[in-house]
């Protein structure tokens, strides 16, 4: 099920891979795809207007096919931009998963307070806000204070989307926050920089002064210059898991929206979890206990 839409892809937009490698490494019992996302149908959960890409279809039952095929066992389904405020896609998928799936919503200033308890009720954890420009104008940020203070009384999350090339600018903002931030893929590595460079060591610099940070060991295949298997990308992941074992989450990203060059296929990005989380030990805290702690707890 890649593209059942009446509506027509963006131009150059590439779906997801429709026949991934079944992976070698075999996840531990229990384990978390914690970044992925679905996308319509668009003929039931229509795309936002002012959207700034249209992708394939990539409903739910696509996601839980290729979630056992990958040897998971639960998800954490990421509001995608493609919806905007409209979580009624991401609310369908977590109320008939079955208990295998939370969420994570993206919310405007206007939503009601029994529209967040309706969230809350069908598994939403968090928040999304999404700094990359290319993707959406962003919110001001004192909108995404009060926002952040309504969803704290929840117990929920601030998942932040940014380059950590920007810290010094957004610094005093995410320390605001009176919540826990989990940061999306890594905060953006540059790879050419090395993980020896300015911006990933001020990372790691931020993330050992602020205890209560998470951060996604996910997208390599955003970032790689050499391509699959992405081994250049390995050195700044597993750098964060080494250094924090108790503060990083993995996911596939699936369906990988607006990739440049082609879709990766999940059973390489899954072999790439060894690597990254080099002992049993490390595994089971990336794949297991952190994301259980952070939304099934």
């Amino acid at each position: 099920m890649r593209e059942t839409s009446n509506v027509p892809m963006s131009a150059g937009y590439i779906p997801f891979h429709p026949n991934p490698s079944k992976p070698k490494y075999q996840p531990p019992a229990g384990a978390v795809d914690a970044h992925c996302h679905v996308f319509g149908p668009e003929a039931k959960f229509p795309f936002a207007p002012k959207r700034k890409y249209t992708p394939c279809d990539a409903p739910k039952e696509t996601l839980w096919q290729r979630r056992d095929f990958l040897g998971f066992d639960k998800n954490v389904i990421v509001q995608a931009t493609c919806h905007d405020t409209d979580n009624r896609a991401l609310v369908d998928a977590l109320v008939t998963s079955n208990n295998k799936a939370r969420g994570v919503a993206f919310v405007g200033e206007e939503i009601t307070d029994a529209g967040l308890k309706e969230l809350d009720d069908a598994g939403v954890k968090g928040v999304r806000f999404n700094f990359i420009k290319r993707l959406v104008d962003s919110t001001p940020k004192d909108v995404m204070q009060r926002i952040a203070a309504r969803i704290a009384k929840l117990g929920w999350h601030v998942v932040v989307y940014f380059e950590h090339a920007d810290l010094d600018e957004m610094g005093p903002f995410l320390k605001s926050l009176p919540t826990t931030l989990v940061f999306d893929h890594m905060a953006c590595p540059d790879v050419k920089e090395g993980v020896n460079g300015k911006y990933f060591q001020n990372w790691l610099k931020a993330l050992d002064t602020n205890k209560s940070w998470i951060t996604k060991v996910t997208c390599p295949e955003r970032f790689t210059l050499t391509g699959p298997p992405y081994d250049d990308v390995v050195p700044f992941a597993r750098a964060i898991v080494e250094r924090f074992p108790d503060r990083v989450i993995w996911g596939t990203d699936w369906p990988h929206p607006n990739m440049p060059k082609e879709a990766p296929d999940e059973g390489v990005l899954v072999d790439m979890i060894p690597k990254i989380a080099p002992t049993a030990e490390l595994q089971k805290k990336l794949l297991v206990d952190n994301p259980m702690k952070l939304y099934w707890s």
